[in-house]
């Protein structure tokens, strides 16, 4: 079993930045496929924000772009999300998801959230 570790979340100003952290542990040896944050408010779809593929290209929401940067560290399995020029439009719990290879198996974890509030 892997666990997924989110760290960074808080209360922010409009304008203001943040950084995000999501680190991967497991007892066993693992391999990660994917890493990425999506975000979730009430009442509306889970929303990807921005990921690593297995190249290692980035992805982003187009409503992030040139605010939010997607980074990682491989030797200990983190990825970060720093997100800069916050509007309280982000204001949402933010999910680090991971697909990960244990042994054979190809599986989707997911971390516990962190909330991220942009308000005055």
């Amino acid at each position: 079993q892997v666990q997924l570790v989110e760290s960074g979340g808080g209360l922010v100003q409009p304008g203001g930045s943040l950084r995000l952290s999501c680190a991967a542990a497991s007892g066993s040896n693992f391999d990660i496929n994917a890493m990425g944050w999506y975000r979730q408010v009430p009442g509306k779809q889970r929303e990807l924000v921005a990921s690593f593929t297995i190249s290692g290209s980035r992805n982003y929401a187009d409503s992030v772009k040139g605010r939010f940067t997607i980074t990682r560290n491989n030797a200990k399995n983190t990825v970060y999300l720093q997100m800069s020029s916050l509007k309280p439009e982000d204001t949402a719990v933010y999910l680090c998801n991971a697909r990960i290879w244990v042994g054979l198996y190809l599986n989707d974890y997911w971390g516990q959230g962190t909330q991220v509030t942009v308000s005055t």
